[in-house]
């Protein structure tokens, strides 16, 4: 199918025909606007090295680390970590395919279901989400700087006075490390991707390194790798093993929904494609063995397990190493957190506010967001956050995934009209803007993915007890309900717009 508005190229990719349609719209600026296939120059190096960025970072040091911790074994925590990588790999790329092909935007891409306006419904949500982790990791990253600067300065800078609970040294880390973020994002997308590309190496080497160390004082791998699993491989193993899997998948979902986002600077789709395919499933893998390879160790080296990468490394005894360490650490956290947690919510808020908002000024809003949540205050109880945390966003964004899966690949074919996506009362507009129905669908999923949510800051027997025993599957139960309802309310009650364009996809 082809549309007066746009022009479709041999490799399958879609641009605007006349890109003043959207500038000119309420609903559009420069950023929002489909990218123009000259600017589409991202190679499959690109979305690997973007990978290794994100994957690499003390977060997910800390999930694979942390399923040691629980009594998995390497083998059992190496397998579900490789697992949930595996199977988020799909939605991930499914949604990718429409960035890559039109050169839009995660909440562009959303209005085809959602409606126009009701595009933000999905978009703050996951933006918030993204903010709360921005918080965080610029907390651990300035957690991190504060340790190298006391490690050649001295106790004064570690022992300073308290301002808050913590040492105000340690505030002014936090703000030199938000400040060195916030100039990164300010320098544009082109200027994260060249971050990326030399960031992610060294990011791997100095985890290599980490492990390395720790199997020289171990005494090799042997030791580490014939330690019994605390579980065995009876229920009390797949007992945890459910909940564990949706949270390595949960950690992902965010990026699941968002990676349009990216793949529209894409050269082409098999780029793209490969590119995550190297980097996702492999990268993850390699940080989650070193993490549990090293967590392993510590358990011999020092009598118990260090699952923290930072506090592990101020066990050395050379200043030199540590410092290098640390500044690898901060490296990682600062490659993630820009790539994940801000280019998505500089996107999404733009999206609610097109004509105030720019991805740079967008950019600083999820910064100030993310200091408002107060981290500090987060991370008093790690384990609850986190994990608790994990399950039940993982839920509510799965909804979203299925409801975009089913409309894309089910229901339009991949087929979408560029220019209605930013322009009022056409194809697109619904109801005042609003397609109920993905609406419903998002709202039904969710709360049969999450109602049951039990444990740590949830009543015992969950939120709606009926519904606890899907919570421990809470991303499958959201993206499968979001899927299907959706699927079954345009089926059944479709929109006339929306009619048109099924009966035009299938000639």
């Amino acid at each position: 199918m082809v549309s007066t508005d746009q022009l479709d190229h041999p490799d399958g990719r879609v641009e605007l025909d006349d890109p003043t349609v959207v500038t000119q719209s309420r609903y559009g600026n420069e950023e929002l606007a489909p990218t123009r296939i000259s600017q589409r120059r991202w190679t499959t190096y690109n979305y690997a090295a973007l990978w290794m960025g994100m994957a690499h970072n003390i977060p997910s040091y800390l999930l694979a680390s942390g399923l040691v911790a629980l009594g998995m074994n390497w083998l059992q925590a190496f397998l579900t970590i490789t697992l949930g990588n595996l199977i988020v790999l799909v939605p991930l790329l499914l949604n990718s395919h429409a960035g890559t092909k039109y050169g839009i935007p995660f909440p562009v891409f959303a209005r085809a279901f959602y409606g126009v306006r009701g595009a933000n419904f999905p978009a703050l949500l996951r933006a918030f989400v993204a903010c709360g982790w921005f918080g965080i990791q610029t907390w651990i990253g300035g957690q991190a700087i504060h340790v190298i600067v006391g490690e050649l300065a001295g106790s004064g800078w570690q022992n300073a006075s308290a301002v808050g609970g913590h040492p105000w040294t340690l505030w002014l880390s936090f703000a030199f490390f938000w400040l060195l973020q916030m100039w990164l994002i300010w320098r544009g997308i082109e200027g994260l991707r060249r971050f990326e590309n030399w960031a992610a190496p060294l990011v791997t080497v100095a985890f290599l390194a980490l492990m390395i160390a720790i199997l020289v004082k171990a005494g090799g791998p042997g030791p580490i790798l014939s330690q019994p699993s605390a579980l065995g491989w009876d229920a009390d193993f797949w007992k945890i093993f459910a909940p564990s899997l949706m949270g390595m998948i949960a950690f992902w979902a965010t990026l699941s929904l968002n990676m349009p986002d990216f793949t529209r600077f894409g050269a082409g789709q098999r780029q793209q494609v490969i590119g995550q395919i190297i980097g996702l499933p492999t990268t993850m893998s390699f940080i989650a063995l070193v993490s549990i390879v090293t967590t392993s160790g510590t358990v011999i080296v020092y009598g118990s397990a260090i699952w923290d990468p930072v506090e592990l490394t101020r066990r050395f005894e050379n200043p030199v190493v540590v410092v290098v360490g640390l500044v690898m650490a901060i490296l990682a956290t600062m490659s993630c957190n820009v790539a994940a947690n801000v280019v998505s919510p500089s996107y999404d808020f733009a999206n609610a506010l097109p004509r105030w908002l720019t991805f740079r000024t967008a950019g600083l809003l999820t910064g100030v967001i993310g200091v408002l949540i107060q981290p500090w205050r987060l991370l008093t109880d790690p384990d609850i956050y986190i994990f608790a945390w994990l399950g039940f966003y993982g839920g509510l964004l799965a909804s979203v995934a299925g409801v975009l899966i089913a409309g894309y690949w089910l229901l339009d074919r991949t087929n979408l009209f560029l220019a209605d996506l930013y322009l009022p009362h056409r194809r697109y507009w619904y109801w005042a803007g609003w397609n109920w129905r993905a609406v419903l669908a998002t709202v039904i999923g969710s709360v049969l993915a999450v109602g049951g949510a039990y444990g740590g800051p949830f009543p015992a027997d969950g939120l709606i007890p009926f519904l606890q025993p899907l919570y421990d599957y809470s991303w499958v139960v959201g993206l499968t309900a979001g899927l299907l309802v959706y699927l079954g309310l345009t089926l059944v009650l479709p929109h006339r717009t929306t009619r048109a364009t099924h009966a035009t996809a299938s000639l």
